[in-house]
Protein backbone atom coordinates (compact mmCIF):
# COMPACT_ATOMS: atom_id res chain seq x y z
CA UNK A 1 0.00 0.00 0.00
CA UNK A 2 1.15 2.87 -1.13
CA UNK A 3 -0.27 6.71 -0.15
CA UNK A 4 -1.13 8.82 -3.09
CA UNK A 5 1.35 11.49 -2.43
CA UNK A 6 4.87 10.71 -0.56
CA UNK A 7 4.38 11.17 3.05
CA UNK A 8 7.27 10.63 6.28
CA UNK A 9 8.04 10.77 9.88
CA UNK A 10 8.32 14.52 10.73
CA UNK A 11 9.02 13.99 14.38
CA UNK A 12 9.11 11.00 17.08
CA UNK A 13 9.04 10.92 21.04
CA UNK A 14 9.77 8.19 23.23
CA UNK A 15 8.66 7.53 27.06
CA UNK A 16 9.24 4.39 29.37
CA UNK A 17 8.79 5.19 33.07
CA UNK A 18 11.36 5.36 35.33
CA UNK A 19 10.47 2.56 37.58
CA UNK A 20 11.85 -1.23 37.11
CA UNK A 21 10.90 -4.20 38.82
CA UNK A 22 13.95 -7.13 38.58
CA UNK A 23 12.03 -10.55 37.11
CA UNK A 24 13.64 -12.46 39.74
CA UNK A 25 12.10 -10.33 42.38
CA UNK A 26 8.68 -11.59 40.71
CA UNK A 27 10.19 -15.50 40.76
CA UNK A 28 11.39 -15.03 44.18
CA UNK A 29 7.15 -15.24 45.10
CA UNK A 30 6.10 -17.55 42.30
CA UNK A 31 8.48 -19.78 40.77
CA UNK A 32 10.16 -22.58 42.68
CA UNK A 33 13.74 -22.24 43.92
CA UNK A 34 16.20 -23.29 41.15
CA UNK A 35 13.50 -22.76 38.24
CA UNK A 36 14.91 -21.18 34.86
CA UNK A 37 15.39 -17.57 34.81
CA UNK A 38 12.92 -15.39 33.07
CA UNK A 39 13.27 -14.45 29.45
CA UNK A 40 13.52 -10.72 30.14
CA UNK A 41 15.52 -9.72 33.20
CA UNK A 42 13.96 -6.26 34.19
CA UNK A 43 10.37 -4.28 33.18
CA UNK A 44 9.21 -1.24 33.50
CA UNK A 45 6.38 -0.06 35.77
CA UNK A 46 3.89 3.55 35.55
CA UNK A 47 4.63 4.97 38.84
CA UNK A 48 1.62 5.99 40.66
CA UNK A 49 1.03 9.44 38.70
CA UNK A 50 1.51 8.18 35.59
CA UNK A 51 -1.26 5.90 32.76
CA UNK A 52 -1.07 5.66 29.38
CA UNK A 53 -2.78 9.40 28.71
CA UNK A 54 0.11 11.09 30.52
CA UNK A 55 2.74 8.75 28.99
CA UNK A 56 1.27 9.37 25.52
CA UNK A 57 1.74 12.92 26.08
CA UNK A 58 4.96 13.45 27.03
CA UNK A 59 5.94 10.89 23.90
CA UNK A 60 3.65 13.42 21.94
CA UNK A 61 5.19 16.53 22.89
CA UNK A 62 8.87 15.46 22.09
CA UNK A 63 7.90 14.61 18.89
CA UNK A 64 5.90 17.56 17.75
CA UNK A 65 9.09 19.93 19.02
CA UNK A 66 11.22 17.66 17.11
CA UNK A 67 9.94 18.38 14.26
CA UNK A 68 9.27 22.19 14.39
CA UNK A 69 5.72 21.62 13.48
CA UNK A 70 2.92 24.34 14.60
CA UNK A 71 0.24 22.11 16.57
CA UNK A 72 -2.72 23.75 15.07
CA UNK A 73 -1.44 22.21 11.86
CA UNK A 74 -2.21 18.58 13.13
CA UNK A 75 -5.29 17.75 11.94
CA UNK A 76 -5.31 14.27 13.44
CA UNK A 77 -4.58 12.21 16.55
CA UNK A 78 -4.97 8.42 17.24
CA UNK A 79 -3.81 6.93 20.70
CA UNK A 80 -3.38 2.81 20.21
CA UNK A 81 -3.31 1.05 23.52
CA UNK A 82 -4.85 -1.83 25.11
CA UNK A 83 -4.52 -0.19 27.98
CA UNK A 84 -6.34 3.13 28.36
CA UNK A 85 -7.57 4.63 32.06
CA UNK A 86 -11.29 4.96 30.42
CA UNK A 87 -13.21 2.11 29.45
CA UNK A 88 -15.87 4.68 28.28
CA UNK A 89 -13.78 7.96 27.18
CA UNK A 90 -11.22 8.35 24.43
CA UNK A 91 -7.67 9.07 25.17
CA UNK A 92 -6.79 10.98 22.35
CA UNK A 93 -9.27 13.97 23.22
CA UNK A 94 -7.15 14.38 26.29
CA UNK A 95 -3.58 14.12 24.63
CA UNK A 96 -5.02 16.61 21.82
CA UNK A 97 -6.11 19.37 24.73
CA UNK A 98 -2.56 19.04 26.50
CA UNK A 99 -0.24 19.16 23.43
CA UNK A 100 -2.24 21.86 22.05
CA UNK A 101 -3.78 20.91 18.75
CA UNK A 102 -7.47 20.85 19.99
CA UNK A 103 -10.48 21.31 19.14
CA UNK A 104 -10.27 21.29 15.07
CA UNK A 105 -8.70 18.19 14.95
CA UNK A 106 -10.08 14.56 14.44
CA UNK A 107 -9.33 12.42 17.62
CA UNK A 108 -9.50 8.60 18.34
CA UNK A 109 -8.50 5.60 19.99
CA UNK A 110 -7.47 2.39 18.55
CA UNK A 111 -7.37 -0.83 19.46
CA UNK A 112 -5.52 -4.37 17.85
CA UNK A 113 -3.96 -5.33 21.08
CA UNK A 114 0.16 -5.28 20.41
CA UNK A 115 -0.31 -3.47 16.99
CA UNK A 116 -2.65 -0.51 17.95
CA UNK A 117 0.16 1.77 17.10
CA UNK A 118 1.36 0.43 14.25
CA UNK A 119 -2.31 0.92 13.14
CA UNK A 120 -2.60 4.82 13.83
CA UNK A 121 0.32 4.90 12.15
CA UNK A 122 -1.40 3.65 8.96
CA UNK A 123 -4.02 5.97 9.49
CA UNK A 124 -1.70 8.97 9.70
CA UNK A 125 0.23 7.53 6.36
CA UNK A 126 -3.50 7.50 4.58
CA UNK A 127 -4.98 11.28 6.11
CA UNK A 128 -1.66 13.11 4.89
CA UNK A 129 -0.77 10.75 1.71
CA UNK A 130 -4.57 11.74 0.72
CA UNK A 131 -4.26 15.47 1.63
CA UNK A 132 -6.74 15.78 4.16
CA UNK A 133 -4.53 17.21 6.89
CA UNK A 134 -0.94 18.21 6.83
CA UNK A 135 0.20 16.33 9.88
CA UNK A 136 -1.09 13.16 11.57
CA UNK A 137 0.04 11.97 15.27
CA UNK A 138 0.15 8.08 15.88
CA UNK A 139 0.38 6.88 19.18
CA UNK A 140 0.98 3.69 20.49
CA UNK A 141 1.48 3.82 24.42
CA UNK A 142 0.50 0.69 26.53
CA UNK A 143 1.06 0.31 30.38
CA UNK A 144 0.75 -3.92 30.26
CA UNK A 145 -1.51 -5.79 32.45
CA UNK A 146 -0.87 -9.29 33.76
CA UNK A 147 -1.85 -11.40 36.29
CA UNK A 148 -0.01 -11.64 39.28
CA UNK A 149 1.60 -15.18 39.05
CA UNK A 150 1.21 -15.29 35.57
CA UNK A 151 4.07 -15.80 32.86
CA UNK A 152 2.98 -12.47 31.30
CA UNK A 153 4.03 -10.68 34.68
CA UNK A 154 7.31 -11.10 33.77
CA UNK A 155 7.62 -9.73 30.20
CA UNK A 156 4.57 -6.96 30.26
CA UNK A 157 6.59 -3.64 30.75
CA UNK A 158 5.28 -0.09 29.63
CA UNK A 159 6.05 3.23 27.66
CA UNK A 160 5.61 3.56 23.83
CA UNK A 161 6.05 6.25 21.46
CA UNK A 162 4.37 8.86 19.09
CA UNK A 163 4.99 9.97 15.58
CA UNK A 164 3.98 12.80 13.70
CA UNK A 165 3.64 12.08 9.76
CA UNK A 166 4.00 14.68 7.43
CA UNK A 167 4.51 15.49 3.82
CA UNK A 168 7.99 14.16 2.59
CA UNK A 169 9.87 17.10 2.10
CA UNK A 170 9.35 17.90 5.83
CA UNK A 171 10.46 14.41 6.71
CA UNK A 172 13.48 12.79 8.59
CA UNK A 173 12.19 9.18 7.60
CA UNK A 174 9.85 8.68 4.57
CA UNK A 175 7.56 5.64 4.36
CA UNK A 176 8.23 3.52 1.05
CA UNK A 177 5.39 1.57 1.38
CA UNK A 178 3.30 -0.59 3.91
CA UNK A 179 1.38 -3.38 4.59
CA UNK A 180 -1.04 -5.67 6.68
CA UNK A 181 -2.02 -9.72 7.34
CA UNK A 182 -4.59 -10.33 9.39
CA UNK A 183 -7.06 -13.66 10.23
CA UNK A 184 -9.18 -14.16 12.92
CA UNK A 185 -6.57 -15.97 15.92
CA UNK A 186 -7.95 -15.64 19.52
CA UNK A 187 -4.42 -16.08 21.06
CA UNK A 188 -4.51 -13.22 23.39
CA UNK A 189 -8.01 -11.33 24.75
CA UNK A 190 -9.40 -10.10 27.42
CA UNK A 191 -13.24 -10.36 28.33
CA UNK A 192 -15.04 -6.87 29.09
CA UNK A 193 -15.39 -7.17 33.08
CA UNK A 194 -12.41 -9.54 33.32
CA UNK A 195 -9.27 -7.61 35.48
CA UNK A 196 -6.72 -9.13 33.56
CA UNK A 197 -5.86 -10.62 30.09
CA UNK A 198 -5.76 -14.45 28.65
CA UNK A 199 -3.33 -16.05 26.71
CA UNK A 200 -3.11 -19.37 24.67
CA UNK A 201 0.75 -20.28 25.98
CA UNK A 202 2.45 -21.49 23.47
CA UNK A 203 0.03 -20.61 20.28
CA UNK A 204 0.91 -16.88 20.50
CA UNK A 205 4.16 -18.30 18.73
CA UNK A 206 2.67 -20.53 16.14
CA UNK A 207 0.45 -20.00 14.55
CA UNK A 208 -0.02 -16.24 15.83
CA UNK A 209 3.16 -14.15 16.30
CA UNK A 210 5.52 -16.20 13.84
CA UNK A 211 2.66 -16.79 10.92
CA UNK A 212 1.22 -13.05 10.74
CA UNK A 213 4.44 -11.06 11.03
CA UNK A 214 6.17 -13.61 8.74
CA UNK A 215 3.62 -13.28 6.58
CA UNK A 216 3.59 -8.95 6.55
CA UNK A 217 7.47 -9.18 6.28
CA UNK A 218 7.39 -11.11 3.20
CA UNK A 219 4.97 -9.38 1.57
CA UNK A 220 6.50 -5.66 1.95
CA UNK A 221 9.74 -6.93 1.09
CA UNK A 222 8.32 -8.24 -2.18
CA UNK A 223 6.19 -4.74 -2.36
CA UNK A 224 9.70 -2.67 -2.41
CA UNK A 225 11.08 -4.77 -3.98
CA UNK A 226 14.12 -5.36 -1.42
CA UNK A 227 15.89 -7.98 0.17
CA UNK A 228 16.72 -7.96 4.49
CA UNK A 229 20.57 -7.02 3.31
CA UNK A 230 18.95 -3.79 1.64
CA UNK A 231 18.28 -2.63 5.36
CA UNK A 232 20.52 -1.15 7.81
CA UNK A 233 18.01 -1.59 10.96
CA UNK A 234 14.71 -3.57 11.11
CA UNK A 235 12.74 -3.75 14.53
CA UNK A 236 9.68 -6.59 15.17
CA UNK A 237 7.58 -6.25 17.67
CA UNK A 238 9.54 -8.47 20.55
CA UNK A 239 7.06 -9.92 23.66
CA UNK A 240 10.10 -12.03 24.50
CA UNK A 241 13.76 -11.39 22.74
CA UNK A 242 13.44 -15.27 21.51
CA UNK A 243 11.34 -14.29 18.80
CA UNK A 244 12.84 -11.21 17.16
CA UNK A 245 15.87 -13.26 16.78
CA UNK A 246 14.08 -16.24 15.21
CA UNK A 247 12.31 -14.50 13.42
CA UNK A 248 14.64 -11.95 11.86
CA UNK A 249 16.88 -15.42 11.45
CA UNK A 250 14.23 -16.97 9.04
CA UNK A 251 13.70 -13.65 7.21
CA UNK A 252 17.70 -13.08 6.36
CA UNK A 253 18.06 -10.64 9.18
CA UNK A 254 21.12 -10.42 11.24
CA UNK A 255 21.63 -9.65 14.59
CA UNK A 256 23.54 -6.32 14.26
CA UNK A 257 20.59 -5.14 11.78
CA UNK A 258 17.97 -6.02 15.11
CA UNK A 259 20.47 -4.95 17.74
CA UNK A 260 18.95 -1.13 18.19
CA UNK A 261 15.76 -2.39 17.99
CA UNK A 262 15.97 -5.16 20.77
CA UNK A 263 14.69 -3.58 23.90
CA UNK A 264 12.54 -6.41 25.82
CA UNK A 265 15.77 -7.31 27.93
CA UNK A 266 15.65 -3.81 29.25
CA UNK A 267 12.23 -3.16 29.79
CA UNK A 268 9.85 -6.03 28.60
CA UNK A 269 7.04 -6.00 26.47
CA UNK A 270 5.14 -2.86 25.95
CA UNK A 271 2.57 -3.69 24.05
CA UNK A 272 1.26 -1.64 21.63
CA UNK A 273 4.01 0.82 21.94
CA UNK A 274 6.58 -2.31 21.44
CA UNK A 275 7.98 -2.33 18.31
CA UNK A 276 7.27 1.56 18.09
CA UNK A 277 9.83 1.50 20.78
CA UNK A 278 11.91 -0.26 18.84
CA UNK A 279 11.66 1.69 15.84
CA UNK A 280 12.02 5.64 17.83
CA UNK A 281 15.33 4.09 19.59
CA UNK A 282 16.71 3.19 15.41
CA UNK A 283 15.93 6.77 14.53
CA UNK A 284 17.74 7.70 17.86
CA UNK A 285 20.89 6.36 15.68
CA UNK A 286 19.97 6.08 11.98
CA UNK A 287 22.10 7.54 9.59
CA UNK A 288 20.64 9.74 6.26
CA UNK A 289 20.60 7.39 3.66
CA UNK A 290 19.68 4.26 5.79
CA UNK A 291 16.50 2.20 5.24
CA UNK A 292 14.87 0.52 8.46
CA UNK A 293 12.49 -2.07 8.23
CA UNK A 294 9.13 -2.49 10.14
CA UNK A 295 6.83 -5.10 11.44
CA UNK A 296 4.45 -4.70 14.49
CA UNK A 297 2.61 -7.73 15.18
CA UNK A 298 -0.46 -7.52 17.37
CA UNK A 299 -2.77 -10.61 18.89
CA UNK A 300 -6.58 -11.33 17.42
CA UNK A 301 -4.32 -11.20 15.14
CA UNK A 302 -2.38 -9.14 12.44
CA UNK A 303 0.79 -7.39 11.73
CA UNK A 304 1.66 -4.30 10.19
CA UNK A 305 4.98 -3.88 8.14
CA UNK A 306 6.35 -0.66 7.09
CA UNK A 307 9.74 0.22 5.16
CA UNK A 308 11.15 3.87 5.59
CA UNK A 309 14.06 5.91 3.97
CA UNK A 310 15.69 8.45 6.46
CA UNK A 311 16.95 11.49 5.19
CA UNK A 312 19.40 14.01 6.19
CA UNK A 313 17.00 16.30 8.36
CA UNK A 314 17.45 13.35 10.95
CA UNK A 315 20.58 15.10 12.49
CA UNK A 316 18.83 18.38 12.83
CA UNK A 317 15.89 16.58 14.77
CA UNK A 318 17.36 14.61 17.42
CA UNK A 319 17.00 17.23 20.24
CA UNK A 320 15.37 16.03 23.41
CA UNK A 321 15.75 12.72 25.18
CA UNK A 322 16.36 9.68 23.48
CA UNK A 323 15.23 6.00 24.11
CA UNK A 324 18.38 5.18 25.72
CA UNK A 325 17.95 8.13 28.40
CA UNK A 326 14.60 7.16 29.22
CA UNK A 327 15.67 3.15 29.75
CA UNK A 328 19.12 5.05 31.82
CA UNK A 329 17.20 6.98 34.33
CA UNK A 330 15.68 4.15 36.06
CA UNK A 331 14.91 3.27 39.83
CA UNK A 332 14.52 -0.21 40.95
CA UNK A 333 11.73 -1.60 42.77
CA UNK A 334 13.15 -4.69 45.22
CA UNK A 335 9.94 -5.52 46.75
CA UNK A 336 7.25 -7.48 45.11
CA UNK A 337 4.24 -5.56 47.46
CA UNK A 338 5.41 -2.46 46.00
CA UNK A 339 5.34 -3.30 42.66
CA UNK A 340 1.83 -4.56 43.16
CA UNK A 341 0.72 -1.43 44.47
CA UNK A 342 1.96 0.65 42.10
CA UNK A 343 0.52 -1.64 39.71
CA UNK A 344 -2.80 -1.03 41.08
CA UNK A 345 -3.28 -4.70 41.53
CA UNK A 346 -4.35 -4.69 45.05
CA UNK A 347 -7.86 -4.18 45.08
CA UNK A 348 -9.01 -2.91 48.86
CA UNK A 349 -12.99 -2.92 47.34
Amino acid sequence: MKAAREVGIAGYGAYVPRYRVLTETISSTWRPRGAAAAAVAEKSVPGPDEDVVTMAIEAARVAVGRAGFDPGAIGAVWVGSESKPYAVKPSATIVAEAVGIAPAVVAADMEFACKAGSEAMQAAVAFVGAGMVDGALAIGMDTAQSKPGDALEYTAGCGGAAFLFAASDESLATVEASVSHVTDTPDFFRREGAAYPEHGGRFTGEPSYFRHSLAASRRLLAEVGAEPGDFAHAVFHQPVPKFVTRIAAELGFDAQQIEAGLLAPRMGNAYAGSSLLGLAAILDIARPGERVFFCSYGSGAGSDAFAFRVTERIRARREGPGVVDYLARRREIDDYGHYLRLQRKIRRS
